[in-house]
């Protein structure tokens, strides 16, 4: 009997592990970070960051963050809806619909993201800082801004033939 189903639901990808030091009286005191990308390759995905004096603790802290913060991203016709530039500090991510067999066209981190997600075509380019954390919090960003054409037709009060 499996007592934690959530386990087994979504697929964990480490993006960076980083050793960080806090300067002490007696020396330097080291621990680590991670960011870590949680998704079920189906539309939902997340993204945590996790710190610890060990590796594996930092990545659990990381998941656990990222399974907190799960956003639902809409996918058409096996790719986005539309293009959008998500935005986090000093990264900027474009986000543009692919062709069907075009791939997944993206750096690692957004790649991390982006196939967690379950977007099969998509192609991206990374505008700004390539700062792991920030280019995954702007890719992020950018999927979390994207709407459907369903979406977008319930909002405005008409059917998705009037819109499209």
């Amino acid at each position: 009997m499996n007592i934690n189903p959530s386990e087994s639901e979504f697929t964990e990808k480490v993006v960076q592990i980083r050793r960080v030091a806090k300067v002490v009286k007696g020396g330097r005191r080291f621990s680590f970070s991670a960011v870590v990308v949680v998704g079920d390759g189906n539309g939902r995905v997340g993204n945590g960051m996790g710190k610890a004096r060990e590796v594996p603790s930092a990545i659990q802290k990381g998941v656990e963050n990222a399974k907190k913060n799960m956003i639902k991203v809409p996918i058409a016709n096996s790719t986005t809806p539309h293009e959008i530039i998500g935005v986090f500090r000093a990264s900027r991510v474009l986000l543009k619909p692919a062709t069907e067999g075009t791939g997944i066209i993206a750096g690692s981190s957004v790649r991390a993201v982006i196939e967690l997600a379950g977007i099969p075509n998509i192609l991206t380019k990374s505008l700004g800082s390539n700062n792991p954390n920030n280019v995954v919090n702007a890719t992020m960003d950018g999927l979390s801004q994207l709407q459907s054409a369903e979406m977008v037709a319930k909002r405005r009060g008409k059917t998705v033939a009037d819109i499209s």
